[in-house]
């Protein structure tokens, strides 16, 4: 079952942490919508300086509003536009320091300054993205990118 654990200096070994905590919240449950659920949850728990975390989810070539923690947020996101729809159309991690120079740049909560999107697919197929804001500027760097995509996989081979 999931224990919450103090976090160390070590960012790296807190990531690893945070993805045997995944593995124990979603080990044996298959449901979508609770695993992702309580993948948003779990991270919104424990990442700090943030103000949105989510999925968005991939529905008739587009990405649609899935389980996530924050204030509402867009419902739909046509494919190549703002930071998700970018992400997904070139299925690369958009890690973005300013979303203000972000071109097409959809302000779904004006407090947002930096961005991460993650892209995941099952099977080659498109599924949606990992999405996460911070109100601060320059919030995400190659360590999020790194151990946020292993979060990804990890919770891709659990839908």
């Amino acid at each position: 079952m999931f224990e919450p654990v103090e976090y160390t200096n070590n960012r790296e070994k807190n990531y690893e942490t945070l993805l045997q905590q995944l593995e124990a919240l979603i080990e044996g449950e298959t449901n979508v919508i609770a695993n992702l659920s309580n993948a948003s949850a779990l991270l919104n728990q424990f990442l700090d300086d943030i103000n949105w975390v989510g999925f968005y989810l991939w529905e008739d070539d587009e990405l649609v509003l899935g389980p996530f923690q924050g204030l509402p947020a867009c419902i739909r996101i046509e494919n190549g536009k703002g930071v998700c729809g970018t992400a997904m159309a070139t299925n690369k991690t958009m890690l973005v320091d300013n979303v203000h120079e972000f071109p097409g740049h959809i302000a779904c909560d004006a407090r947002s300054q930096s961005e991460i999107v993650v892209p995941m697919k099952v099977d080659g197929k498109n599924f949606g993205v990992l999405d996460i804001d911070s109100p601060s500027l320059s919030r995400f760097d190659t360590v999020d990118q790194t151990y946020l995509e292993k979060f990804g996989q990890i919770l891709l081979k659990h839908l």
